[in-house]
């Protein structure tokens, strides 16, 4: 794998950010979990990345993928390989 900065943008109650850290936790990828409902700052630095409010947002080596299911997450993962 390529990637060296992985970050992940979750709120905590938000099943498809459950769904990203379970796939991201099953392939041994390393990452840092940002939660947008306590940090103010991960909050607003998420919606400069992605333009939403909405999570998950993945921050992969400055690509952006936000709003996704795992499926969307696989695809955008296979440049990184």
């Amino acid at each position: 794998m390529n990637a060296t900065n992985i970050r992940l943008f979750v709120k905590p109650y938000c099943g498809w950010c459950h769904e990203a850290k379970d796939w991201l936790d099953e392939r041994g990828i390393k990452y840092q979990e940002l939660d947008v409902i306590t940090d103010a700052v991960a909050r607003r630095e998420m919606r400069e990345l992605s333009g939403q409010t909405l999570a998950p947002v993945i921050e992969v080596d400055g690509e952006i993928l936000a709003d996704f299911d795992t499926g969307q997450l696989e695809k955008f993962w296979k440049k990184f390989e």
